[in-house]
């Protein structure tokens, strides 16, 4: 009962989409109609511009970690698999949201708060590197399938619990199933950089 409370809890909280919210209330609009369509922070920037982007990726960063201490509350001191779990469904719930037609965003700022709060250092890590590729080939996208593949590794190498090494390895399939059409285009030299409005 107490697992399925933390799942639910995670998912519901992930799917508050505040992209599409913010789009919604102050410009009228339904932000996954413009720019790539995805209801995520780096589309807020394309359409909506960076303060609102800004706003839309601490609040999705900030579900993420909400999750994770959401799970720690349910279960028992030094309880792994309720975290875990809790932000696994954050990322679904952003995801695939059940208050949005279960179309969301690709989960990568979810996925940051999640990861930063089960596992801080390799988090960091792997989010340094994939914040130097970003720079050096401004595809967010690009950064995004770096910073996720990387993490099972750097879990492993800094002998983090399995449990969090299985569930990066489960984090990093959604997004490069999240990213699937972010690939062909990576492949075909027709990613759109960062920067680039819509």
């Amino acid at each position: 009962m107490v697992t399925a409370a933390a799942v639910v809890a995670g998912y519901l909280l992930g799917s508050i989409n505040f992209s599409y919210l913010y789009g919604k209330w102050f410009k009228n609009i339904d932000i996954r109609k413009h720019g790539s369509g995805n209801a995520g922070a780096t589309n807020t920037l394309r359409v909506l511009g960076k303060g609102p982007a800004i706003g839309v990726l601490a609040l999705d960063v900030g579900k993420g970690i909400a999750a994770v201490w959401i799970g720690r509350w349910l279960g028992a001191e030094g309880e792994e698999l309720l975290p875990i779990l809790a932000g696994l469904g954050a990322i679904i719930g952003h995801n695939w949201p059940v208050f949005f037609s279960f179309r969301g965003g690709k989960g990568i700022a979810t996925t940051i708060g999640v990861v930063a709060t089960l596992c801080f250092l390799p988090a960091l890590i792997a989010g340094i590197i994939a914040i130097l590729s970003i720079v050096i080939t401004r595809y967010v996208s690009l950064g995004s399938l770096i910073f996720t593949a990387l993490l099972p590794f750097s879990i492993w190498l800094m002998d983090r619990p399995d449990s969090i090494l299985v569930a990066s390895i489960i984090i990093a399939v959604f997004a490069f199933v999240r990213h699937r059409t972010n690939i062909v285009k990576l492949a075909q030299g027709k990613e759109n950089k960062l920067g680039k409005r819509a």
